[in-house]
């Protein structure tokens, strides 16, 4: 089975405090009774599946600001989004949100299912067209500018950038050499890609640890922290990162229409610049309450350059 790529150290439901757990029992109608903690993801706060004496379920979702000062933002873009997206079996659908301006809590849907199994062939076929079938509904709905998404245009910029300082980087930065130098021009493929219209809503976090099955086959996507402005490609490529250490990521890029149109340069670009980003931040950021982030980082920014070292023969 696939594991997910992404494991935090998380706060268990019994250390949120009185006041959201509380609010999980008033939104729900019932005390809870039993819970199970879940560990995919790299928030510092709780994401616990609770069952209430009545027999509700729910999943919890809980950060405050002492646990990391970012992820509140990102829990908050949460709610944005999926009070404007509504209700739609691609995702678990919002029951209620809580922010008292220190801590916030989503109350979702407990999806029945487990994460996908990317070395499936059929599971993976599930996942790759649930993914063709979520861009097409994003584009029916409609997330306000007032809604702070992601500018996916700006990330590029700041790949880009990363590409442009490796020369300088650190020596532990843990890219190849070759790279450094930024032999194939990917820092300008981005900016190009940077300057173009991006209008589409995207998930922008395909990640195994953000997807179910459900028991019929059904894939659900959950976790949209981290929902953005960007390429209609962007989610199709980011679902196939799962198996892109393998020959099949670079056979896959054909069956998406959209990552055909995008073409081979930009894929690689994206894998350079994103994976060494990703090798710079690990040996300069500082994380509160992320213990695992950096190995996280290492390991995927190496799975991508090795992936760009196998499409250019290097």
């Amino acid at each position: 089975m696939t594991a997910p790529r992404a494991v935090g150290v998380r706060l268990p439901f019994a250390a949120v405090p009185a006041a959201v757990r509380a609010w999980v029992e008033a939104e729900l109608g019932s005390p809870v009774v039993t819970t199970v903690e879940q560990v995919g993801g790299m928030s510092p706060g709780c994401a616990t599946r609770v069952t209430c004496a009545d027999g509700t379920r729910a999943f919890v979702k809980a950060v405050g600001d002492e646990l990391n000062p970012d992820t509140p933002g990102l829990f908050r873009r949460e709610v944005a989004v999926l009070t404007h997206l509504g209700a739609h079996p691609l995702w678990a659908r919002l029951l209620g949100s809580y922010d008292d301006g220190a801590w916030v809590a989503l109350l979702i849907e407990d999806v029945e299912g487990r994460h996908p199994d990317f070395t499936d062939p059929d599971e993976l076929d599930a996942v790759l067209s649930g993914v063709d079938r979520l861009a097409a509904v994003l584009a029916q709905r409609d997330v306000p500018d007032s809604v702070d998404l992601v500018p996916v245009s700006t990330v590029f910029s700041t790949w880009a950038e990363s590409l442009d300082r490796l020369a300088q980087a650190p020596a532990q930065t843990p890219v190849p050499d070759w790279l450094r130098t930024d032999p194939y021009g990917w820092a300008a493929v981005l900016r190009t890609q940077a300057g173009r219209p991006m209008p589409h809503v995207v998930h922008w976090d395909i990640r195994v640890d953000n997807l179910l099955r459900r028991p019929d086959g059904r894939i659900v996507f959950v976790d949209w922290g981290t929902t953005a402005r960007g390429p209609a490609w962007a989610d199709p490529l980011l679902a196939r990162l799962e198996r892109v250490d393998e020959p099949w990521f670079d056979d896959s890029i054909a069956s998406s229409p959209a990552l055909a149109e995008a073409g081979d340069e930009v894929v690689t670009a994206f894998l350079a610049g994103f994976g060494a980003h990703l090798a710079v931040r690990s040996v300069v950021a500082v994380d509160v309450n992320l213990p695992t982030l950096n190995d996280f980082r290492r390991t995927e920014s190496r799975r991508m350059l090795g992936a760009v070292g196998r499409r250019t023969g290097r």
